[in-house]
């Protein structure tokens, strides 16, 4: 096996009762914090040990008087999917982070970032809970392009059609055949993802089997399309009532317009960002959409910054 990474700062693996699910969340800092916890929000097909190279990359006076919780989101990582079910909605999302916030701070306010899908969560929630987050980061949570109404009866055909393609197997998530095997398969989606810390992430983000083989720690169930079509003004007025200080990062490679191939583009994600009271962005260069990845130790110093007491004039 390849060399593999050594985490500076090792996560307290804990289980919290959530609707009626055991959560699953890593905790890092202090026991008796005296700073706003901070939440870590990952992202689709990913698990929430992915930001330890980011953690570790924190100074110490930050982490010394703060918790830092990552999650794994329902049916990822180690946090079970709820039985049965054969898709998931955002909704189900801000409800859980919502009672998981609750647990973990009761009445207090508390940071939050969120990457890629958990970047988008983190907005709705910064939305539609204003008084509880204190700071926001979004790192490339673009949202999606915008859906037009006219389309909403082909989005509902398409997703049962996907709900009967997953009752068949259809959707099922590749195995692989080895811990190796694993991390070559991050590296291909990331290149600039180094070997050990490939094969670190991978024991985290894949489970072998009875059988030897190396399964995702993912429910396939997350492949079908949301039932409802993205509604942009809907979204637009829950990020207008954010009070939270913002900040938003997106790699300088534009792995938005790589995805979406001028379906939507960086220039309509900054016109969206504008209704945002008091957001800002940062551009992180020589990294692709895995920023805590590619440029942990950067994202670290701008993190440590923004979540100052003085950040933002507040």
């Amino acid at each position: 096996m390849r060399a593999m990474y050594s985490p500076q700062r090792v996560a307290q693996s804990e289980f919290i009762p959530v609707r009626g699910l055991q959560y699953h969340v890593w905790r890092w800092g202090a026991s008796q914090s005296t700073q706003p916890p901070l939440f870590l929000l990952h992202g689709w097909m990913d698990v929430g040990a992915s930001y330890q190279f980011m953690v570790d990359a924190l100074n110490n006076d930050f982490v010394q008087n703060r918790q830092i919780f990552a999650l794994d989101w329902r049916g990822f990582g180690r946090t079970q999917p709820p039985i049965p079910t054969d898709h998931y909605t955002f909704a189900d999302y801000l409800a859980d982070l919502d009672q998981l916030v609750d647990h973990v701070a009761l009445n207090a306010p508390v940071d939050l970032i969120g990457h890629s899908m958990g970047g988008n969560i983190a907005m709705l929630y910064a939305g539609v809970r204003a008084s509880r987050v204190r700071r926001l980061i979004n790192l490339e949570g673009f949202g999606l392009p915008e859906v037009a109404p006219v389309s909403a009866a082909a989005h509902y055909a398409t997703w049962m059609d996907q709900i009967r393609q997953l009752e068949r197997g259809e959707l099922a998530l590749k195995s692989y055949d080895s811990l190796n095997g694993v991390a070559e398969r991050l590296i291909k989606t990331n290149p600039r993802l180094s070997a050990d810390k490939a094969i670190w992430l991978a024991q985290h983000w894949s489970v072998e089997e009875k059988s030897g083989r190396w399964h995702i720690r993912g429910d396939a169930a997350h492949k079908v399309s949301s039932a409802q079509i993205y509604r942009l003004e809907e979204t637009l007025a829950i990020h207008a009532a954010i009070t939270a200080p913002t900040l938003t990062m997106e790699a300088r490679s534009d792995s938005m317009g790589q995805w979406w191939k001028g379906q939507y583009t960086l220039e309509q994600f900054h016109e969206r960002l504008s209704v945002v009271p008091n957001c800002s962005t940062e551009v992180i260069d020589n990294a692709g959409h895995m920023l805590h990845h590619d440029q942990p130790a950067t994202l670290a110093r701008l993190i440590e910054a923004f979540c100052a007491d003085e950040a933002q004039g507040s």
